[in-house]
């Protein structure tokens, strides 16, 4: 079952480091449950706040259509099989309390404790899988809030934290130590807390097209693979004057119309050490697309590739 799918890896599999498999991941993860009511993003360009403020009964909708890039709740993402999450915390101006949300160019309804409570309830219930949270953007936040948000995040994930290590471990190394949760926290408070990993590199082709997508990561891996943990992104980004031209379509119009291009494209990709290995494939949609059985199903190509390394050894 895709809830399981770390758990039920072949075992020779169980000792290949978790930077070397391949795992699916969740885009902007939190995008399901923006709220079209909310404040937009400070770092928002002035002429998309301007417009905002001038007529929001024609920005609100389109933003809504663009911004949001999921549309399964975070337990189900989780159950379908994504075990990386993009997540986007901020707090919102003029709010007096603690409070964080989630943003995409506006904020969730949800708050960031109340989904990582759900995260923390979801691996109650699956004690051998393993996620990856890539925090970062933090707009609104200051020394202070990181530090709260930081004693937040030990107290509710407590010793399941794995804290940041090199070389990155293996499930089976996970497993023996009871650690489920790597906490990528993109901030220099990360550096203060043996707990958090530092932020893992995005490939973000940053276009509207499968070609333009494709060409982006096939370059980015003729340079070799990073150390580490690092995403590959299948995401598409719309322009402003694309949106405007067409105003009909969404980005789930857009990720579907180019979809069978990326699948082309990820059926062709192998995990591994090797320079043109990938390790996570992060997408929009991973619930009505399916992103999680064909990531998951690379690792069977790295299987067969220690396979002939093992015979070959054995030979030699």
């Amino acid at each position: 079952m895709a809830a399981d799918w770390m758990s039920s890896l072949p075992e020779e599999l169980q000792d290949v480091p978790l930077a070397e498999l391949a795992i699916p991941g969740s885009h902007d993860a939190m995008s399901y449950c923006l709220d079209i009511n909310s404040p937009l993003v400070r770092s928002e360009s002035h002429v998309l706040q301007l417009l905002d403020r001038l007529c929001c009964c024609l920005t609100r909708p389109t933003i809504f259509r663009w911004a949001t890039t999921q549309d399964k709740t975070i337990e189900d993402q989780l159950s379908l099989g994504i075990r990386y999450f993009d997540l986007r915390v901020a707090h919102k101006p003029v709010d007096s309390s603690d409070d964080l949300f989630f943003t995409h160019v506006i904020y969730t309804h949800l708050t960031v404790l109340d989904t990582l409570w759900s995260v923390s309830s979801w691996l109650d219930s699956h004690p051998r899988e393993v996620v990856i949270l890539a925090c970062s953007h933090f707009e609104g936040m200051d020394t202070r809030r990181h530090e709260s948000f930081v004693s937040c995040l030990k107290t509710l994930f407590g010793s399941r934290l794995c804290p940041r290590q090199e070389p990155v471990p293996s499930l089976r190394s996970l497993w023996a130590s009871g650690y489920q949760v790597i906490l990528s926290y993109e901030s220099p408070v990360a550096e203060r807390h043996p707990d958090l990993w530092p932020s893992v590199p995005y490939w973000w082709a940053n276009q509207r097209s499968a070609p333009g997508v494709i060409r982006y990561l096939d370059w980015k891996k003729e340079g070799g693979r990073p150390e580490g943990f690092f995403v590959s992104g299948l995401n598409l980004t719309a322009d402003r004057r694309y949106i405007a031209e067409n105003r009909k379509e969404s980005l789930r119009t857009l990720t579907y119309s180019n979809w069978e291009c990326l699948r082309a494209w990820l059926l062709q990709q192998e995990p591994g050490r090797h320079a043109a290995g990938l390790n996570v494939i992060a997408g929009d949609f991973v619930g009505p697309l399916p992103l999680c059985s064909l990531v998951i199903g690379l690792n069977h190509k790295l299987l067969h590739r220690l396979s002939g390394q093992t015979k070959t050894e054995k030979l030699t």
